[in-house]
């Protein structure tokens, strides 16, 4: 008896030893397993992130101007032309009597920023389409018969969206002036047209960016891009829309206009001092009634209002591959309320690029949608033989179609009855937009502003027009964005 007591007592003691051992040999795993855990995860996701690469970011990457690869793709294939979507060339290679090859640009001064150039760096679509462009897809007989004769294969073409006959209206209309225009498709995110000036000739660009060194000159800068401007009263579409969000019953708002008023502190005045007498919330948009829209402002609640504006990527990095600038907002919970009244009619800390005002009327055009802007096509071989096609691509649902259609009636107020009726009264087609006038200095010198689109039911495009110190050059925005309207209803949709 005693005998099995004590072998049962070992029996015990070595089950329990055993599950003692198991247990500290687990406490040893523990760390291996860890590191063995690690080395797979980070296997993963450079597995993962090699896979990004080659399917997303590898164009973009031998694009740079600053990547080397490109010379030896140059040393292979002779770089493909660009050509607008209507079959103008607008860049193109060109091999002299001795063999050397450079880049024409036919229109010279006319595509100059969107087009961009290739030589002492890149821009544009010269930078942003070089992987396709270095690329070719001529048959593959053709393409070792060159090898073997030691010459270039032919790169192949973009074909952009841009439009030959709405960016030389565009360009010819904004005239001496300094300013941008951007036109875009709302439905796509097509850019059909991007002018911006003061221009330059890219065929002589070296000379261009030695005499630009030491300067003052911002010829190469885009401003359709990476200009910032405050939006003046084209900003009032947010304010009005952030009140509607905010106020079911804004039907009923009235305020009566005495040509200038006082807010927390603040002066505000019409422009040159216009009395409107009592108005509504339409009257207020379509007349751009400075006093009423302070008025509106000194309402909001600050951080919804914030809230709303990056909504529609203000402070945020924009769908788009270009180079830009981000649009700013500065107004938040926090800001003092004398902040307001100058945010409210689109003056202040607030600054937007003529491209970011366009995407943000496309969205109200398209329905509250905001489509993401392109500016290729597609990509043909040296043959026409279609390589690839570009789609338009959707950023996302910003505002509700039920926003968008109150937003649409009231700027329809804007151009029949409004700022805008005198340069759109007699259009053949519907236009819904806003004009602005946006000071940028103590001595209320102002850039002049127009953002809408056509045939409001079912709309074309969006025009967005600055003309920088209009007030003393006398130009309006409004009579440039008629001239691309009636361009493409008259000359390009016919």
């Amino acid at each position: 008896m005693q005998t099995e007591k004590s072998s049962q007592t070992q029996m015990n003691s070595g089950a329990s030893d055993g599950i003692l051992d198991k247990r500290a040999n687990e406490k040893k795993n523990v760390p291996v397993l860890v590191i063995t855990y690690f080395v797979v995860l980070i296997f993963i996701c450079m597995f993962a992130y090699i896979i990004v690469f080659i399917v997303r970011d590898s164009r973009t990457f031998i694009a740079n101007s600053y990547n080397d690869r490109q010379n030896l793709y140059a040393e292979k294939v002779k770089k493909g032309s660009i050509i607008s979507s209507d079959g103008n060339v607008l860049a193109e290679t060109i091999t002299d009597g001795d063999g050397n090859e450079y880049r024409n640009y036919p229109y010279a001064n006319v595509f100059a920023h969107a087009v961009g150039y290739d030589s002492n760096g890149q821009a544009g679509l010269e930078m942003n389409s070089a992987y396709y462009l270095l690329a070719s897809n001529q048959n593959i007989i053709t393409k070792t018969y060159n090898k073997l004769k030691d010459e270039k294969s032919i790169g192949n073409n973009v074909i952009s969206t841009l439009n030959y006959t709405l960016q030389s209206t565009a360009y010819d209309a904004l005239g001496y002036n300094d300013g941008a225009v951007v036109v875009m498709e709302p439905s796509t995110g097509k850019i059909l047209t991007m002018v911006s000036k003061p221009d330059f000739d890219p065929n002589y660009i070296d000379d261009v960016i030695e005499e630009t060194q030491d300067t003052d000159s911002s010829c190469l800068l885009n401003r359709a891009t990476q200009g910032l401007y405050p939006p003046g009263s084209t900003f009032k579409v947010l304010t009005a829309l952030e009140y509607i969000n905010e106020n079911p019953n804004y039907k009923k708002y009235s305020y009566v206009c005495e040509g200038e008023d006082i807010f927390d502190g603040v002066q505000i005045h019409c422009s040159d001092y216009a009395v409107h007498d009592t108005v509504d919330l339409a009257d207020s948009l379509a007349r751009s009634c400075n006093t009423s829209f302070a008025n509106i402002g000194m309402k909001l609640n600050k951080q919804s209002y914030r809230d709303l504006c990056e909504k529609f990527l203000f402070n945020k990095d924009l769908p788009y591959d270009g180079y830009y600038r981000k649009s700013e907002f500065k107004l938040s919970a926090s800001s003092d309320d004398s902040e307001i009244p100058q945010t409210a009619i689109g003056q202040g800390d607030t600054l937007i690029t003529p491209l970011h005002s366009a995407m943000i009327m496309s969205t109200i055009a398209n329905g509250g949608v905001m489509m993401s802007p392109y500016m290729i096509d597609s990509i043909e071989n040296t043959d026409g033989d279609l390589v690839k096609t570009f789609k338009p691509s959707t950023y996302g649902k910003i505002i509700s179609s039920s926003d968008a259609k109150i937003l649409k009636d009231l700027m329809l107020g804007v151009t029949s009855y409004g700022t805008a009726s005198d340069a759109f009264a007699d259009a053949s087609y519907t236009i819904a937009g806003k004009t602005g006038t946006a000071e940028f200095n103590d001595n209320m010198d102002s850039h002049s502003w127009f953002v809408g689109f056509s045939n409001v039911d079912d709309p074309d495009i969006v025009v967005c027009v600055i003309v920088e110190n209009a007030s003393n050059t006398g130009a309006s925005a409004k009579y440039i964005a008629r001239q691309i309207f009636d361009a493409y209803y008259y000359s390009v949709k016919n």
